[in-house]
């Protein structure tokens, strides 16, 4: 399988902040926002990864990353010329997922809890079809929601339905076989003028593939969007490393985890952050295993 990783949009709810850079750049707590979808995606054991973003943010993304072999991976770098939809990252990725398993994370979206592992090492399991990640959600009508049946399979998705059958709202963490990218290509532009996921996923529930991984209550999932979403990010993940001594959406850690660096490396990489308390912090970790 090998991981895409949209960090484009314009991020017109952010701003100021994203006027002069990019949102998925912005911190939740001690790293930046991208880390926790790369990091998921690597915990995935995925090794190939695109990311791609706008044209004049890609050299920022460059100098963050490089081609991701300090952490024993491969990152590409791609743009997506303007903000055409999520589904056109699937297009763009075409010639790199030659014709393989993908895993498409959005970069503004963040989980963390200890249920999150066993529902993407389930997602991996699956060779066929298509995989969302769902989670019940205050305001559905705010997301794109799926509805599910009594033994939990998916009956129906809509997009910011004014009036929601269900609470699930769908996360941004796609996994897909195969078909994924033909189906992409032959959607038409919505009425916003973008090529939707939820159309995507309408195709594989259509064909009777789409299969639903609904977070456990022990799991969270951070839409960081909006200001205030993203300050609650940083507290909750704040939070949440200082009362279990963790890190989450590290991805240092999650390369040694994962086995892609050794003990040595990870000691390295963390020396380099030193003077931060993150550095400080991945030191910690690193001395205790």
């Amino acid at each position: 399988m090998k991981g895409i990783l949209l960090a484009g949009g314009s991020g017109t709810r952010m701003r100021p902040l994203s006027t002069i850079i990019n949102k998925q750049l912005l911190p939740v707590y001690n790293k930046p926002m991208i880390y926790y979808p790369l990091a998921n995606l690597m915990l995935a054991g995925i090794r190939e990864i695109l990311v791609i973003t706008s044209p004049e943010d890609s050299e920022l993304f460059q100098r963050l990353f490089s081609d991701g072999s300090r952490l024993g991976i491969s990152i590409r770098h791609a743009v997506q010329e303007s903000p055409r939809g999520i589904a056109e990252a699937l297009i763009i990725g075409a010639d790199f997922a030659e014709g393989q398993r993908v895993a498409l994370a959005l970069g503004d979206n963040v989980f963390y809890g200890a249920g999150f592992a066993g529902c993407i090492e389930r997602a991996c399991e699956r060779k066929e079809g298509a995989t969302v990640f769902a989670c019940a959600v205050e305001d559905p009508g705010r997301y794109g929601i799926v509805e599910l049946n009594a033994g939990g399979d998916a009956v129906a998705l809509a997009e910011k339905p004014s009036v929601p059958a269900s609470d699930l709202a769908v996360t941004g963490l796609y996994f897909y076989d195969r078909q994924a990218v033909e189906i992409a290509r032959t959607l038409e532009p919505s009425a916003r003028g973008e090529l939707e996921i939820t159309d995507v996923n309408q195709a594989y529930l259509d064909r009777g593939q789409l299969h639903v991984e609904t977070l456990p209550a022990d799991t969270s999932w951070l839409d960081t969007g909006t200001h205030e979403s993203l300050l609650r990010a940083s507290r909750e993940i704040q939070a949440f490393e200082k009362s279990t001594g963790a890190l989450v959406g590290s991805i240092e850690e999650a390369a040694f985890r994962m086995g892609f660096i050794d003990r040595a490396r990870r000691r390295e990489l963390a020396g380099e952050l030193k003077d931060s308390d993150y550095g400080r912090l991945l030191l910690e970790l690193t001395g205790q295993g």
